[in-house]
């Protein structure tokens, strides 16, 4: 069960290509974000569809994989763990931001 502690599973599409940073240890860093789409009746019956946006980051070969496969649009399938972080922005005000943490990304439908 411990395993179940800190889990997040996703299904979603790629809002843009991912960005791909590369650190001076020499590993690389992908950042990108997923929408997850779920549709539900309201009171009066009509179908509204919700759109979640999820920024994802991935470490070394996952992020290997990242860069030479993904790209906008495509459909994927991600496991990983919340994390969350600060940081200052230009404007001297820090911020605060939830990412998952992807080790793990399985490619769904057509890549380019």
């Amino acid at each position: 069960m411990n395993s179940l502690r800190n889990s997040v599973k996703l299904l979603g599409n790629l809002g843009n290509d991912p960005e791909i940073i590369n650190l001076e240890s020499g590993k690389k860093l992908a950042k990108f974000s997923i929408a997850t789409n779920e549709s539900y009746k309201n009171q009066a019956g009509e179908i509204v569809k919700d759109t979640q946006w999820h920024n994802i980051v991935a470490w070394g070969k996952t992020a290997e994989i990242v860069e030479k496969y993904l790209s906008r649009g495509n459909e994927v399938a991600i496991e990983g763990k919340l994390t969350s972080r600060s940081y200052i922005d230009k404007e001297g005000i820090k911020r605060y931001i939830t990412e998952i943490s992807c080790n793990e990304v399985l490619m769904l439908g057509k890549t380019s």
